[in-house]
């Protein structure tokens, strides 16, 4: 006994130990950080086929410190933040050919989005005018080593020893630095991807160059010279030869920026304020750390002394939170705080469902010790489903998506690994040096009596009821806005685009200022929320963007600020600029949510050997969207980059709650074998009704809190995450299992129908036997 409250004590104090000790790295972390510069070399290359396996750009950006002052990758510096939250660069491009078309633009659009992701996966690239390319790159403040290593967007070429183009920049797909494994030396290369027209093209020269260069010539400066080992026909190829990462880096980046479909020159280009401003991000951390206080209150009231080890047990999954944002160098944004709000409530959810399991058993008359055990052990295949499953579409969504669905990504996948790191480990192991130094009443661990089982599939037609009419009024609320609106949804700037005005004010006005003089003033003109402002650094200039005005409007625009604020009218600026979030970006995070939610299906189906688990979960999952999106189209909420974000915090936050409910209907079928459908799923749902409510409140609380706190934009993406959770609770407590009875019994009548259909197949069969028999008998009644 002695020797256990020794453990215990001890337990505890490393417990202390490493709380303070993270909690002080994390402090640094939120306080300041720097990186250091890397060199550029040059030296003799040769080109050849692809062979071996190169680590990409982001996967050694732990070795490089690079001129914009980011940090490495394992280093503690401070948490990167977006456009939104904390300003960034600006650049404008025009294009070199006066009239592009608008296929060659939207190419060049995109081509652009997927090169300065290298940056942030939170950049963005949009249309201005009719010849005009905006880059906003968060986090950096020193536009011109942006532009140095981003390079002047020209024209590229592959000339031969006799001056003769052999392939073109447009012809090249992609260009990747990286390092290779040669004979156990590291060699730095460069892979390329070429076109089906540039694989031809590089095949048929190489073919006939071999021993000779190939040079590659931007804007008439030839970057590297390497010499043709043999003909490449596979469509790939390596650079080698180079002697350090940043050579192979900045070639990659040379030839990337030189395959555009069009040829760029810089225009322009500032350090831009943060979008949501200062504001934002201050009201967010007050927010969040009410929200964990009431959170906190809640779980030690509601479980006791599981609730205490679970608050600090949550406290170092925020404090592992903050420094892996700095290590792995996640650029925070709205969206990416979306993730982190579902991690944590997924991380809350794990304990919930732990503790709830403990009450069980202690209520069954086990002792603490065995019921702590117990409850772990009943709960982890809930818990590992769960989170595989949110881990899949994390997975998927930053290998397919990008943008701000990347940003999104990225920070779900980290806190969802934290969660069940902190859930399974961390809090079992403050649970028992509880139970250890003596902690071990069962009432500070709480009982959970048994409850009569509530009739739910007794009213599945209401609860069906009420879906349906909530989503065929959605349905309805989208044609409204067609003929309203022209448009099914509110679509915001960054769908829509819209129109981008730049005014010099005669003093410098701070954001705070700004969103409570210039913005009201702006509205009133265009009659709508949703107006976007930045300011230009080290100047009074501020752009205003809006959704796209008719020149009647812009003129009225210009008075008002003239009138107001006393600017020159004729000084003030207007552009016509395309939505942020492009349609190529807008088709890459449908094609990974659809690809998710298949990869979900197809593991809930491999976990629970039953396709109907499967398929209820799915369903269940497009309700929630379907209901979340019926308000969208109902109330005109704005559609914009967060409107991404909240749909895949919905998709992620459904799917978990309603595993859990599976996961005990998957038991319950195993010990109550004779029990019908309808007992199995009422008492399934009944046992972990409070789990379902206590998970959802706690999400809740937190997301509340931000909206009551948060300035109008924070609250104009916290509403709609709000609907989405008392959606998800919804159809997991009252659909999602119904969906599996009415599935199971559409099968099970299949079943029972083949086999009547064989019985009467057999009896028929017999039949004709017995006749055949009955006419083969002679006047004796033989059988002949």
């Amino acid at each position: 006994m002695k020797d256990n409250k020794q453990k215990g004590l001890a337990s505890l104090f490393i417990t202390v130990v490493v709380l303070v000790f993270f909690g002080f790295l994390a402090y640094n972390v939120l306080s300041a950080g720097k990186g250091n510069t890397a060199a550029v070399a040059t030296s003799e290359t040769t080109i050849s086929n692809e062979s071996g396996e190169a680590t990409e750009d982001v996967a050694t950006d732990s070795d490089v410190a690079d001129e914009k002052g980011k940090t490495s990758k394992f280093s503690t510096g401070k948490i990167k933040l977006g456009l939104d939250l904390a300003g960034g660069v600006s650049i404008t491009y025009q294009t070199v050919e006066p009239n592009p078309s608008d296929e060659d633009m939207a190419d060049t659009i995109y081509k652009l989005q997927q090169r300065v992701q290298n940056y942030s996966t939170e950049a963005e690239v949009y249309r201005e005018g009719d010849n005009r390319i905006n880059i906003d790159i968060p986090g950096v403040s020193d536009a011109n080593a942006i532009l140095n290593e981003l390079g002047k967007p020209g024209s590229l070429i592959f000339v031969d020893p006799q001056g003769n183009t052999v392939l073109t920049g447009d012809q090249v797909a992609t260009a990747k630095a990286g390092i290779i494994d040669n004979n156990g030396n590291s060699e730095y290369v460069v892979s390329l991807t070429f076109t089906d027209e540039g694989s031809k093209a590089f095949a048929e020269a190489t073919a006939r160059l071999i021993g000779q260069r190939i040079a590659i010539i931007y804007d008439n400066v030839i970057y590297s010279n390497p010499t043709v080992q043999t003909a490449i026909t596979g469509g790939t190829a390596q650079i080698t030869g180079m002697t350090s990462y940043d050579e192979a880096k900045n070639l990659a980046s040379t030839i990337r920026i030189g395959s555009l479909s069009l040829e760029l020159e810089e225009l322009r280009s500032n350090v831009v304020g943060a979008k949501l401003g200062q504001e934002a991000i201050s009201t967010s951390m007050k927010a969040a750390a009410v929200g964990f206080v009431i959170l906190a209150v809640f779980m030690i009231a509601v479980f006791l002394l599981p609730g205490f080890a679970s608050v600090l047990a949550l406290s170092l999954y925020i404090i592992l939170e903050i420094l892996l944002l700095s290590a792995f160098e996640i650029t925070l944004t709205l969206p990416g705080i979306a993730g982190i709000i579902l991690s944590i409530g997924m991380a809350v959810d794990a304990n919930v469902i732990i503790f709830t399991r403990i009450k069980e058993e202690i209520g069954l008359g086990k002792s603490v010790n065995e019921s702590i055990n117990t409850g772990f052990k009943k709960a982890l295949s809930a818990i590992v489903d769960g989170n595989v499953t949110t881990l899949i579409a994390a997975a998927v969504l930053y290998l397919r998506g990008s943008g701000t669905v990347k940003g999104f990504a990225q920070t779900l996948a980290l806190g969802i690994i934290l969660s069940m790191f902190t859930a399974l480990f961390v809090t079992r192991f403050i649970m028992k040096a509880f139970y250890n130094i003596g902690l071990d009443n069962p009432k500070l661990y709480g009982k959970k009596l048994a409850r009569k089982p509530i009739n739910f599939v007794g009213m599945k037609n209401i609860t069906i009821a009420i879906s349906v009419i909530i989503i065929l009024a959605g349905v309805v609320g989208a044609g409204y806005n067609k003929v309203k609106i022209g448009n099914l949804f509110n679509y915001g700037i960054d769908f829509k685009g819209g129109t981008s005005t730049n005014v010099t004010f005669n003093e410098d006005y701070s954001l705070d200022r700004i969103s409570k003089e210039v913005v009201p003033v702006v509205e009133s003109v265009t009659g709508e929320a949703g107006t976007q402002t930045q300011k230009v650094e080290g100047s009074n200039e501020v752009i205003i963007k809006t959704r796209t005005l008719s020149v009647d409007e812009r003129e009225k625009l210009n008075s008002a600020l003239a009138q107001k604020f006393g600017v020159d009218a004729e000084k003030i600026t207007a552009e016509s600029i395309s939505g942020a979030v492009s349609s190529e970006m807008k088709k890459d995070a449908v094609v990974a949510t659809v690809i998710a939610t298949i990869l979900m299906l197809l593991y809930i189906w491999f976990r629970f050997k039953d396709f109907r688990f499967a398929t209820s979960s799915v369903l269940a999952l497009v309700h929630d969207v379907l209901i979340v999106i019926t308000f969208y189209a109902l109330l005109r909420w704005s559609v914009g980059s967060t409107f991404i974000a909240c749909i895949l915090t919905i998709v992620g936050y459904s799917i978990n709650a309603t595993i859990v409910i599976f996961d005990r209907i998957r038991e319950n079928k195993a010990i109550l074998p004779r029990a019908t459908k309808e007992e199995i799923i009422n008492t399934s749902v009944t046992e972990t009704l409070t789990r379902s409510i206590y998970s959802s409140l706690t999400t809740f609380i937190m997301i509340f809190v931000l909206y009551i706190m948060g300035v109008s934009s924070i609250r104009e993406f916290a509403l709609p995450i709000m609907v989405g959770i008392v959606a998800g609770t919804y159809s997991s407590v009252f659909l999602s299992s119904i969906f599996w009875y009415i599935f199971s019994n559409r099968f099970d009548k299949k079943l029972e129908q083949k086999k009547e259909d064989e019985k009467a197949q057999k009896a028929k069969n017999k039949k004709k036997k017995d006749k055949k028999v009955e006419i083969n008998k002679d006047s004796n009644g033989a059988v002949v």
